[in-house]
């Protein structure tokens, strides 16, 4: 019987060679990248079975990719592998396509059984973000419109990088990590098309929310 198929993607190779380590016993790792932009270059030649990755990537972040994987393997299952515990952006995976969600720090309890729930075609996510109620939590945020060109937590983050805090001192008043604001800040330039700092708080002085 032919074992499932999958790639990895994530900038931190050392944790890419343990994951890899850890599923081989039952599942095949065909590649593993260390960006995002390889892995949807390759992905349809390769056509695995399951992709894994995470969230937050240099040149392009995993949500992105996954909108553009999900255009070119319809069928192909996808798990965001990832430290990024916001409500906020485990709704923003899923909506891009996601078939799961796993923290870092469960992977070892929980990816492999991630895997086998999201082939028999059924969502996963790390309990602590759901209560439990994995089905209700994928499928609300599945059914969220988006408030105006962006989230309710992006807006936040600008807010407060409009008012001159800094990374750091933002990530301290909202309580999610630097690395997280930071993926916030450019994920709205990418969807805004926005390629400076200058210009996406030029942008969020025109919203009536930042004021």
């Amino acid at each position: 019987m032919q074992r499932t198929r999958i790639v990895m993607a994530d900038d931190h190779t050392l944790l890419l060679d343990a994951i890899k380590s850890f599923l081989e016993p039952e599942f095949e790792v065909v590649k593993t990248y260390s960006n995002a932009v390889e892995l949807v270059n390759e992905a349809v030649e390769i056509a695995p079975d399951v992709i894994i990755m995470d969230v937050c990537m240099p040149t392009m972040n995993g949500l992105t990719a996954a909108v553009r994987l999900r255009s070119v393997l319809p069928k192909v299952k996808i798990i965001f592998l990832t430290m990024n515990q916001d409500a906020d952006t485990a709704g923003e995976a899923f909506r891009a396509g996601a078939n799961g969600y796993v923290l870092k720090t469960s992977a070892g309890a929980e990816l492999k059984l991630a895997i086998r729930q999201v082939l028999r075609g059924a969502y996963f996510a790390t309990p602590s973000l759901t209560d439990g109620m994995v089905g209700s939590f994928v499928q609300a945020f599945k059914k969220m419109k988006p408030v105006g060109d962006l989230t309710t937590r992006q807006k936040e983050v600008l807010k407060l990088l409009v008012e001159g805090r800094s990374i750091k001192q933002v990530a301290g008043v909202l309580n999610i990590t630097p690395r997280t604001v930071a993926f916030h800040k450019y994920s709205m330039m990418e969807h805004l098309n926005i390629k400076s700092s200058a210009e996406l708080y030029s942008y969020a002085m025109t919203r009536s929310w930042v004021v």
